[in-house]
C-alpha cells in the first residue's frame, strides 16, 4: 500500500476526533488501531463515553490535550468546529441510537464522518442522513470492515471482470455462538444497550451481524436484493431479543439467494461465509480462513487464490500489507477502510482526484440499504414469511 498519499495531498496527517469507544469497548480500540495502522491520521480529540467524567478521564489516558478530552459528543463537535486547528474527521462508535445524532451534527458543521454500523436504527433517520451526505458533498464511510479484506476485494474484482459470468445463486451466512447459553437467555441486572430495542435497534441479530452479511453480498456481487421472504426471532427459550434470522432472496437480475444469521449456534466463533455461483463458475470465502478464496470454474480444476499470489487483482493487491503466505484479517480490514476514506477525504479537501481504487469503502447509500433490509426482514417475518419488496 502507498504509505502517505494523504501527506502528499495535504502536507500533514488528517486530524481525527472520536466519539464513543471508551474503556471496555472492543470496537473502539479497533477503530483507533485502524486509524493508526497506515499512519494517515493523528488523534487530536475525543468524547469517549456517555459518562462525562469517564469520557474526560479516558481521553486523558489516551494522551489527548486536556482541553480536547471532551465530556460529550455534541460538545466536541461544537468546540472543534470553532478551532483554527479543528479536527478534519469525526469517527462515531457509540450505541446505535445515537449514530444519527452525532453524524448529522458532524456533517452540519463541515466534518467528514466515519461511522460504525448499522448507520442508524430507523429508516427515517437513514434516509435523512443519506440525503444530508449527498447535500453536503462530504465523505461518509460506514465501517463494514469485511469489505476491506483482500480476498473479499479479489472476489469483487473477479465478478466485475466477468470471470463468473451471470450471477445465478448467492448463499451467505453469519454464524456466532456468543448468545447460545440457554441458562442465560438475556443479561441479568442492568441491560446492556444492545439488548434495548430503543438503543440497539428493532432486531439485535440483524443490526449486529445481519447488516454485515447483507453488505458483503452487495459489495461482492454488485446486486441489490429485490424481494425477501424471512423469519426473525429468538431460538433460545425465554429470550426477548432476536438471536436468529433466515431469509430467501430474489435479486434484481433474477438470481436467487439464501441468507441466515444467528448468534446462538453453540461453539461457533465468527463464521461469516459466502458462496456466489454464476454461469461460468463459483467463488467461496470464509472469514475464519480469510487468506483463501476458492474459485471453482465450470469444466476446469478448482483454484485457490491468495493475497499477492498469481491472478491477484489490483484492488486486492492494494489491500494487502505483507508478503505472501502471512495472515491478515479483522484489524487490517478495518484499517483498509480508514485508509481508503483518508485518501478520499484528503482528495476532497485538497481539490485533487483520489485513486479510484480508494473509493470502494461502504458509504451512506450502503448504510441506507442495510437499514432498509433489516426493516424488510422484520416486516416479512411478522407476515409469516410473506415475500416483501425491498
Amino acid at each position: 500500500m502507498l504509505l502517505h498519499p494523504v501527506i502528499n495531498m495535504l502536507g500533514r496527517r488528517l486530524r481525527l476526533a472520536v466519539i464513543g469507544g471508551g474503556p471496555g469497548s472492543f470496537i473502539g480500540e479497533m477503530h483507533r488501531q485502524a486509524a493508526r495502522m497506515d499512519d494517515r491520521y493523528e488523534l487530536v480529540a475525543g468524547a469517549l463515553s456517555s459518562n462525562p467524567e469517564r469520557a474526560r478521564q479516558a481521553g486523558l489516558e489516551l494522551g489527548l490535550h486536556e482541553e480536547r478530552a471532551y465530556k460529550d459528543g455534541l460538545e466536541l463537535i461544537r468546540a472543534e468546529a470553532a478551532r483554527e486547528d479543528q479536527a478534519d474527521v469525526i469517527a462515531i462508535m457509540t450505541p446505535n441510537d445515537s449514530h444519527y445524532l452525532y453524524a448529522s451534527a458532524a456533517l452540519e458543521n463541515g466534518f467528514d464522518v466515519i461511522c460504525d454500523k448499522p448507520m442508524t436504527n430507523t429508516l427515517d433517520e437513514a434516509e435523512a442522513l443519506h440525503q444530508q451526505v449527498l447535500d453536503s458533498g462530504l465523505v461518509f464511510c460506514l465501517t463494514h470492515n469485511y469489505t476491506g479484506y483482500p480476498m473479499v476485494r479479489q472476489a469483487k474484482s473477479m465478478l466485475e471482470a466477468g470471470q463468473l459470468g451471470t450471477i445465478r445463486l448467492v448463499q451467505v451466512e453469519y454464524v456466532q455462538g456468543g448468545k447460545a447459553d440457554e441458562d442465560d437467555p438475556d443479561p441479568n441486572g442492568e441491560v446492556p444497550w444492545r439488548y434495548d430495542p430503543v438503543r440497539g435497534g428493532p432486531s439485535l441479530v440483524m443490526g449486529d451481524i445481519g447488516t454485515h452479511a447483507h453488505n458483503l453480498v452487495r459489495f461482492i456481487t454488485g446486486l441489490n436484493v429485490d424481494e425477501v421472504a424471512a423469519e426473525a426471532g429468538a431460538i433460545v427459550p425465554g429470550r426477548v431479543v432476536h438471536d436468529y434470522a433466515g431469509a430467501l432472496l430474489r435479486f434484481e437480475n433474477g438470481a436467487r439467494g439464501s441468507f441466515w444469521v444467528t448468534q446462538a449456534a453453540a461453539g461457533v466463533e465468527n463464521c461469516l461465509r459466502i458462496r456466489v455461483s454464476g454461469t461460468k463458475g463459483s467463488l467461496e470465502w470464509m472469514q475464519e480462513l480469510p487468506q483463501l478464496l476458492t474459485f471453482k470454474p465450470l469444466h476446469a480444476p478448482v483454484e485457490l487464490r491468495t493475497p499477492n499470489g498469481p491472478g491477484t487483482m489490483p484492488l486486492a493487491a492494494r489491500s494487502s500489507r505483507i508478503v505472501a503466505g502471512h495472515p491478515e484479517g479483522f484489524p487490517e480490514g478495518f484499517a483498509n477502510l480508514y485508509s481508503d476514506a483518508a485518501e478520499a477525504i484528503a482528495a476532497r479537501r485538497s481539490g485533487q482526484e483520489a485513486d479510484p481504487l480508494a473509493l470502494h469503502f461502504p458509504n451512506s447509500y450502503d448504510g441506507l440499504l442495510g437499514v432498509k433490509f433489516v426493516n424488510k426482514v422484520i416486516e416479512s417475518s411478522i407476515a409469516n414469511g410473506q415475500w416483501i419488496k425491498c
